[in-house]
């Protein structure tokens, strides 16, 4: 009914093993690069609210142009610095998130390739001979299909005559026919 087997393997659960414990790794080691970068995100922004409020209290008291302008100016430098060490982080991650994966991946690509193989061995043990029995079917099915009284007839009880031939027909004919035979000299027609 349905085109593969309904058992699992041996061969088959211990590759998909692996490659679930490698799908796990590699999740867990994106999910904390990803959470490493919300977390520098999140420091960066409550940085640039910190020093964006400080520099508008600044701002407002002051009493002249001249403070006033002086006081952005004086936070311009620090943010412009904080958004480069916010790139270097950045850089950093990205760098780290990408020696961990290839980590990940060389832990676990031995395992992988042997189970891999395991599964090909056995699929295609599996398929050679699902091959062989679908071509012993299809041979019997042929052989049956050349003659296909020749199985009704060898497994039917035919009687014989005296001198050893079968006779074929309607059940119970044989017998008649043979007993008629018999008794009937070898030239002679029926009529």
């Amino acid at each position: 009914m349905y085109p593969f087997p309904q058992t699992v393997t041996p061969a088959v659960r211990t590759h998909m093993d692996a490659q679930t414990a490698f799908l796990n790794d590699m999740s867990k080691s994106m999910f904390r690069s990803f959470q490493q970068m919300c977390d520098l995100n999140i420091q960066l922004v409550q940085t640039l609210v910190e020093e964006s409020t400080l520099a508008s209290q600044q701002v407002l008291s002051a009493d002249r142009q001249t403070e006033m302008l002086s006081a952005a100016a004086a936070h311009a430098q620090p943010t412009s610095d904080k958004l480069r060490a916010y790139q270097h982080h950045i850089s950093r991650l990205a760098a780290d998130a990408q020696v961990e994966l290839a980590r990940v991946t060389e832990q676990h690509v031995q395992n992988t390739t042997r189970t891999a193989r395991a599964l090909v061995d056995e699929v295609t043990r599996s398929t050679a001979e699902e091959t062989e029995r679908h071509i012993r079917t299809q041979q019997e099915a042929l052989r049956n299909a050349a003659d296909p009284f020749a199985r009704a007839d060898g497994d039917a009880r035919h009687p014989m005559d005296g001198d050893g031939e079968v006779h074929r027909g309607q059940p119970g004919q044989g017998a008649q026919q043979a007993g008629a035979q018999g008794n009937r000299p070898a030239g002679a027609a029926t009529h």
